[in-house]
C-alpha cells in the first residue's frame, strides 16, 4: 500500500523558503479587500488566474473558474442565502492571496467555510511564492469575519502539502479521522509506458487477464466525451450510478443528499472556465465503467466515478482508471489527483498519497461548544457508530433522519 505521505506532490517539491527581494518587502503595503460579487470577480480575473498559475499547489476549488461556477450557479437557482465573502491580500496593486469562503447559517450556528462547500473537495488558500502563509491567513480570516461574522470556520479536507495546512493558527481544532488523497505523478516519468511499468507485475498480469476475459465476449474500448452533450451523458450516468450505489450500502453523503448537486454538476458540462475530461470503458457498446473531473493547472482533478456492479470480478473500475490515466498522459497533464478517500483500486495506480485533515476554528464561545462537542467529539463517534452497523438498519437510519453524517 502507497505511504500516506505530508510532503508536496513529487511534481511539485518546492524551494527552500528564501524571501525574494520583492517578498520581502511585504507587510508595509499590504491590505486585505473583500470581494462579495460576480463582478467582482471579473475586475480581479487576471491577477486571480496569473496567482493561479504562481502559487505552489494551487488546485481547482480556490481557482476563479471554480468561483464563476459557484456565482453563476447560485444565481440561476435564485439562492437568496447564498452569502460569498472572498478574502484577497493585496501587496500595492499586486494579488498575493485569494480565501474564497462563503457564510452559512444554521439554526444552531453561523459559520464560514469555503465557496462552494457543499460541491468541492479540497479546502486551501492561494498564496503567491515567498508570502508567508500564516500572517496571511490570520490577515484574511480577520477580514473575511469582520464582514461577516459568525462562530467559527470549517475548513473540510486540507491537503498536508498545501498553503492552508502551513498557515493554519494554534487555535485550530482537528475535526473527524485523516483520510488521504492517491496521487498519480505523470511527469515524474518519460511517458505512460514508463509509469505502466512501475505497476507490480502481478497487477499488470491480472489486468490483461481481466481484460482478455471480456473480450472474449466482446470489445472492450475507452471512449473520451468530445461534446458537451457527451460529457453530460457521463455527468448524468455517473452520478445516478453512484447514488444508487449509496442506497445499495445504506449510506449518504453530504453530496448527494442534495439535488442541488446533481444541478450543479450537470452545469458544468460544456465550461469553458472549468474543462471537463469524461471518459467511459465499454464492453459491447455499454459503458461498465465512468469517470469525469476536471483539468487545471495540467493536472487531472478525478470527481465522480460509477462502474457496473455485475461486472465486478474483472475489476473495471481498475481497468478503467488505468485507461484514465493514459488518457492524462497522452494529454501531456502532469498528473492526476484521485482525491479522497483512498481506495484499493486507486492504490494500484497511486504514485503518492497526501495526508488530509479536517479543521475548524472556533471564534465565538457558541462556535467553541459547537464545534469541540459536535464537529470534534459527537459527529465523528457517531458516523463510526451508523458505519458499523447492519446495511438495512444504517439504511433506514439514513431515510429517517433525511441527513448525512
Amino acid at each position: 500500500m502507497t505511504a500516506i505521505s505530508a510532503a508536496p506532490r513529487a511534481n511539485e517539491r518546492r524551494r527552500p523558503l528564501a524571501l525574494s527581494a520583492g517578498a520581502a518587502a511585504l507587510g508595509h503595503t499590504l491590505r486585505c479587500e473583500l470581494v462579495q460579487t460576480r463582478a467582482g470577480i471579473d475586475a480581479i480575473a487576471t491577477q486571480w488566474q496569473g496567482l493561479e498559475e504562481q502559487a505552489a499547489g494551487a488546485v481547482l476549488f480556490q481557482g476563479i473558474g471554480w468561483a464563476r461556477a459557484i456565482f453563476d450557479f447560485e444565481a440561476k437557482r435564485g439562492n437568496a442565502d447564498f452569502a460569498p465573502v472572498i478574502a484577497t491580500l493585496m501587496d500595492g496593486q499586486r494579488l498575493v492571496a485569494v480565501l474564497p469562503l462563503e457564510r452559512i447559517k444554521t439554526r444552531a450556528r453561523t459559520m464560514l467555510a469555503p465557496l462552494g462547500h457543499a460541491f468541492s473537495q479540497y479546502s486551501d488558500m492561494l498564496l503567491s511564492p515567498g508570502v508567508d502563509a500564516t500572517d496571511a491567513l490570520a490577515r484574511l480570516l480577520k477580514s473575511a469575519i469582520a464582514a461577516a461574522p459568525c462562530d467559527g470556520v470549517n475548513f473540510l479536507k486540507v491537503r498536508a502539502d498545501s498553503a492552508l495546512a502551513r498557515g493554519m493558527p494554534a487555535n485550530r481544532l482537528v475535526t473527524g479521522e485523516e483520510q488521504g488523497a492517491p496521487y498519480v505523478a505523470l511527469d515524474a516519468f518519460p511517458d505512460f509506458a514508463g509509469y505502466f511499468a512501475t505497476i507490480k507485475p502481478k497487477t499488470r498480469k491480472n489486468l490483461r487477464n481481466a481484460r482478455n476475459r471480456l473480450e472474449r465476449d466482446g470489445a472492450v474500448t475507452h471512449h473520451v466525451a468530445a461534446t458537451p452533450a457527451e460529457q453530460l451523458g457521463v455527468i448524468t450516468r455517473t452520478l445516478t450510478g453512484r447514488a444508487g450505489r449509496l442506497r445499495d450500502q445504506g449510506l449518504t453523503s453530504r453530496a448527494f443528499s442534495d439535488t442541488a448537486f446533481t444541478d450543479f454538476c450537470q452545469a458544468l458540462a460544456g465550461r469553458s472556465d472549468t474543462p471537463l475530461l469524461a471518459m467511459s470503458l465499454h464492453h459491447h457498446g455499454a459503458a461498465i465503467a465512468e469517470q469525469w473531473g476536471f483539468i487545471h493547472n495540467q493536472r487531472y482533478y478525478a470527481f465522480v466515478a460509477s462502474r457496473d456492479f455485475s461486472n465486478s470480478d474483472e475489476s473495471p473500475g481498475k481497468m478503467h482508471l488505468g485507461e484514465v490515466i493514459h488518457t492524462c498522459a497522452d494529454q501531456g497533464l502532469r498528473g492526476a489527483d484521485l482525491m479522497v478517500p483512498v481506495m484499493p483500486y486507486k492504490l494500484t495506480w497511486a504514485t503518492e498519497v497526501v495526508a488530509i485533515t479536517d479543521y475548524a476554528l472556533p471564534v465565538t464561545m457558541r462556535g467553541i461548544i459547537m464545534l469541540s462537542l459536535w464537529d470534534k467529539t459527537l459527529r465523528p463517534w457517531l458516523k463510526s457508530l451508523v458505519l458499523n452497523m447492519p446495511k438495512g438498519m444504517r439504511g433506514a437510519l439514513m431515510k429517517a433522519s433525511g441527513r448525512a453524517l
